[in-house]
Parts: structure tokens; sequence; C-alpha cells
């Protein structure tokens, strides 16, 4: 490589000299500005801080030897400020070896001694402003880290927040249901709609608990409630509540069902048929245990209860209470439904007239309806 070429591409950076002076400062601009260094220039120390203040520095040449503010002076003063801790500093020294360690405990980073030789005032500026473009490298990097960082810190949040909201819906919603929900929470809002309402409740539960050992108990509980909540998702029903064997699921709300009839049915029926299997099992570790559900279709309020930290979605009406009371009065697999279910599902399903009942709280007889079984090719 030609010196020309060598001037041309040797110099990166900003060099600031400090020199008490002028001819001193005029000779080190003569040495680095044709290496391509920007060379800035100040008579003493202060000028010098300010001057740090306000540009992008690379490497500071300091003089010793300075009235007022001296080298070492301003070198403590340059390693205190958080903003030009780590900015390499040359010192310019004609002293003896006291001096130099003055500026080491100063916290200067290399020493040039006068008169200085130019091949080595280039050699050690070319170094220190290399240390210094990989300090700003770094530095810049893990600012842009951090920032990463923040953004992904946020969208985590965001997403934990995202989870924790579709583990509320879960509550009591189907999975379906919790996704469409969790974007317009809104629509758990108290609002009146009509709704189909399914209760299932297991026969000989009482007895059965009361004669058994609680982990027994828990054992059959948790077979029922398995295949119930596998039922109830498949069909996109809403969960309201357990308890204990008793379970209330509606259908057409949060979101409208086109048939909520024909959906609260089919997930009885299949239900029905689930805990028959169960029940084979049960038998066979003593256990009579059965089902009865009731149907029921009408207006209800609907809308979020409970209290920061815990709410339930709930239906409350009268059409909750009387599919209550049906499946309290159902036998073993009876699937009971009033006259408005059966108008909506009797082309699919095999019934059995029970007959008018008055239903315990009700001022008039309903018409019920066993269901037996799905209709041939339904």
């Amino acid at each position: 490589m030609t010196e020309e070429r060598a001037v041309e591409t040797e110099g990166q950076g900003t060099v600031l000299a400090v020199d008490d002076q002028p001819q001193n400062l005029r000779l080190l601009d003569a040495v680095l500005s044709p290496r391509g260094y920007h060379v800035l220039t100040a008579a003493g120390g202060q000028e010098a801080l300010d001057l740090l203040l306000s540009e992008n520095v690379d490497v500071v040449l300091l003089d010793v030897q300075m009235p007022g503010m001296d080298g070492c002076e301003v070198c403590r003063r340059i390693r205190r400020d958080p903003r030009t801790a780590f900015l390499p500093v040359v010192m310019i020294t004609a002293g003896a070896a006291a001096q130099r360690l003055e500026g080491l405990e100063a916290g200067a980073d290399d020493f040039i001694t006068k008169p200085f030789d130019q091949a080595e005032l280039l050699a050690r500026v070319r170094s220190l402003a290399r240390l210094k473009s990989y300090h700003d490298t770094v530095r810049r990097q893990a600012g842009e880290i951090a920032g990463w960082n923040r953004e992904l810190e946020a969208r985590v949040s965001a997403q934990v927040s995202e989870l924790e909201r579709v583990g509320r819906l879960r509550r009591f919603l189907s999975p379906q249901l919790a996704d469409i929900v969790v974007n317009d929470e809104e629509m758990l809002a108290s609002h009146r709609r009509e709704i189909v309402v399914v209760f299932c409740d297991v026969r000989g539960f009482t007895s059965f608990a009361e004669a058994s050992e609680p982990e027994e108990v828990m054992h059959v509980l948790a077979e029922y409630h398995l295949a119930l909540g596998a039922r109830i998702d498949e069909h996109r029903g809403t969960l309201e509540r357990f308890t204990g064997d008793g379970v209330m699921v509606f259908f057409g709300d949060p979101v409208e069902d086109p048939d909520p009839a024909g959906s609260g049915v089919a997930m009885a029926l299949a239900v029905r048929d689930d805990v028959r299997r169960l029940s084979v099992g049960w038998a066979r570790r003593g256990h009579d245990l059965a089902l009865g559900i009731g149907i029921a279709q009408g207006y209800a309020t609907l809308g979020r209860i409970g209290y920061p930290g815990r709410s339930d979605y709930a239906a409350i009406g009268s059409v909750t209470n009387l599919a209550a009371r049906l499946c309290s009065d159902a036998t073993a697999w009876q699937v009971l439904v009033t006259d408005r279910i059966l108008a909506q599902v009797e082309e699919r399903v095999a019934t059995e007239l029970v007959g008018d009942v008055q239903p315990k709280g009700f001022s008039r007889p309903v018409r019920v309806h066993d269901v037996l079984a799905r209709s041939t090719g339904s």
C-alpha cells in the first residue's frame, strides 16, 4: 500500500487535543488531520470538559502541565462522568516517573513523551480509537439487546395476560367459545337471552358417598366429570357449574347456537351413553349409580357474577329452575324434556310421553317427555 493510500484510510474518528500552547495544538492537528482524523482543540481543562459534553470524541490527547486545571484533574473528571468514563485518554508529558504515576492514578490509558514521535503518536491514537470503536459497538449492541428485551417482555406480558384471560374464560366456556370470547370480553356483560338448559345428576350418589371412602367418591366423580367435560366441549355447551354430582350446562349463549335444543339433547344422550358404560365398572365395585337429566328452554338473564379474582358465568331465571326440577324428577337413565324442546327435535329422537307434571315452585303443570334414543338415521 502506498503512503498516499495509507494517509487516506488510516484515520477513523475524532480526537480532542488539549494543550495551553497554541503551537502544540497546531502540531497535533498537522499530524492527525492528514491521516483522516477530525481534530478538536481546547486551550484549557474546562474548555475540554465543555467540548466533551457536546461532541462525540473518540480519543483525548491531554497535556499534563496546564495552568488552572492541570491534565490529571481533567482526567479525573472525565473518569467520574458516566458519559466519558471509558473514553481513551492519552497524556502528553515531559515529566518524570512521578508525573506518569499521578496520571495513571487519575485514569490515563497511555502516555506520550514530549517531544513526541509522530509515528508513535499515530500508533497510540489508532490503537485507542479502535478500542473506543469496539466499546461503542458493544454499548450500541447492548442498547439494542435491552430494547429487544423490553419488547420481548412486553410481548410476553401481553401473552401471559391473554393466557390468563383465556384461563378465566375456560372455567365456564368450552375451548371453542373461549377462543371467540377472549377477544371481546364485553360479551360476558349482563344481558337477557333465550337459552336451553341441561341439568345432569347422578342417582344414588348421596347414599354412595355416605357409605364409601372419600378416595373412592373422588375417583367416581373424576370419571364422571371427565366424560361430561368431553361432551360439553364437543357440543359447544357453556358449563355454569359443577355441584358434586350435579352439573348445569346451557346452550345458545354467550355465542348464539342456531339449534340450541338439538345441541342440548344430543349432548344429554351422549353423556347418558357414556355414563351407562361407566356404571358397568361402578357396579362391579359395588356402586349402584345411574344418571338423570332434565332439559328446558326459556329466557334467562346471563352474565358474569363473583368478585375480583374469581368469577363465574351464570344464567338466572325460571328456565334453570325448571330444568333442575325435571332432572330431580327423572328416574334412572331418563332424559326429561318439555314440549317446547320436543317440538324442535321430535324428528330426530324417539320419545315417550311422561305426562303433565307440576314442578315445585311453578304455578302451571308442564307436559314432559322422556327421550329414549336418537331416531334411526338421525
